[in-house]
């Protein structure tokens, strides 16, 4: 008889009101804004605008669940299209199966698709998001708690997890107790989390390096992991087919971490992180189209430009005349002046010609 152990929950649906939420969706969800968060803390620290993560959920999440549930149903394809399956099963993502090597690789699909729209390097992000994403399937993996699904072999050690009869694949209709494989990967996946923190804060990775050193740690513990499942998987040459995917990926990712360290030490420029928003070419072209419409400074600084209005706004003082009466107006007094200048000159003339004719009499008068 087991003393201790870890009860399965009776049911894998929790009733909000009149809303179920199923368990396995709610820990995908958890996961998911825990991801988001971290990386974009993480992103920010290392240069990127705030709010680019968020961004990119929205194309990296759907792409994500969809490559997870494609991988499942290409892996395990006997409950859906084997004897006696059914086909529409394979919609149903809230009763589990996920499979996270199809996960990542189309979800990274939507990261490219996304970081080519904003300008920015798909390897940063993923350094960014790599303790995120871990920490997002340490908690996942809860979900198979609440579905009673991917243990191990029977087991009595305290920490055992409790499977009901209707859900034991070993022996159905009865109970029994398993190694809780899901708690095995959520504690793993925790500590590959705290060393990219640590190796990141440490070595100052980038170029893809800190999320390579996540794959390489994740896939080394779900070896051994995998090794102690006892669900139905495909086998090829007698082991599982997870288990010769995590040898295949981890040998890629030590690859990636010994090529691009050589290739790109050191990481990203923080000015590289900065992208692009979508409106901003829009605003751009707007600001500089305002630019063209404001006067230069040269031509607005000439008052005689200036409407009597613009004038009056400048200078409240100045009188609202019209320039051109005024011009009129002065060149009829210089034509005015000149001509009283003129008889003047004429007058004064004639009265120096009087004066000078007594004169002449008088010496003529001598001269006789």
């Amino acid at each position: 008889m087991d003393l201790a152990f870890i009860p399965s929950p009776s049911r894998g649906q929790i009733d909000l009101g009149p809303i179920p939420l199923r368990g396995y969706a709610l820990c995908i969800i958890i996961g998911v804004v825990i991801a988001i968060w971290l990386g974009e803390r993480r992103w920010v620290a290392r240069g990127g605008r705030a709010g680019t993560v968020g961004d990119l959920a929205v194309w990296m999440v759907p792409f994500g669940l969809v490559g997870g549930r494609l991988y499942h149903v290409i892996t395990t394809p006997e409950p859906y299209f084997g004897d006696g399956g059914d086909p529409a099963q394979a919609f149903a993502v809230w009763k589990g199966g996920l499979g996270i090597w199809g996960a990542i690789a189309l979800g990274g699909v939507g990261a490219w698709i996304a970081c080519r729209r904003r300008g920015i390097p798909l390897p940063a992000v993923a350094d960014a998001l790599a303790p995120g994403i871990v920490i997002a399937q340490a908690v996942g993996r809860w979900g198979n708690w609440f579905n009673q699904e991917l243990y191990g072999r029977e087991t009595d050690v305290p920490w055992a997890v409790e499977i009901d009869g209707d859900h034991n694949v070993i022996h159905p209709g009865e109970a029994g107790t398993f190694h809780p494989t899901f708690l095995y990967e959520s504690l793993w996946c925790i500590g590959v989390a705290a060393l990219v923190i640590w190796a990141d804060r440490r070595f100052k990775l980038g170029h893809g390096r800190a999320f390579a050193l996540y794959v390489a740690g994740y896939t080394v513990g779900r070896f051994w992991i995998e090794y102690m499942r006892v669900d139905d998987a495909e086998h090829i040459l007698g082991m599982r087919l997870n288990n010769w995917t995590a040898i295949v990926v981890f040998v890629g990712a030590i690859a990636y971490i010994w090529i691009s360290g050589r290739k790109h030490p050191g990481r990203e420029a923080p000015e590289t992180l900065v992208g692009t928003y979508p409106g901003d070419d829009e605003d751009d072209e707007a600001g500089d189209a305002a630019a063209e419409d404001v006067p230069d400074d040269d031509a607005r600084a000439d008052p005689a430009q200036d409407t009597p209005a613009e004038a009056a706004e400048a200078d409240p003082d100045r009188q609202d005349t019209d320039p051109a009466p005024d011009k009129a107006a002065s060149a009829e007094e210089s034509d005015k002046a000149a001509a009283v200048d003129a008889d003047t000159d004429t007058a004064s003339g004639s009265a120096a010609d009087s004066a000078r004719e007594p004169s002449l009499v008088k010496k003529t008068a001598k001269k006789d």
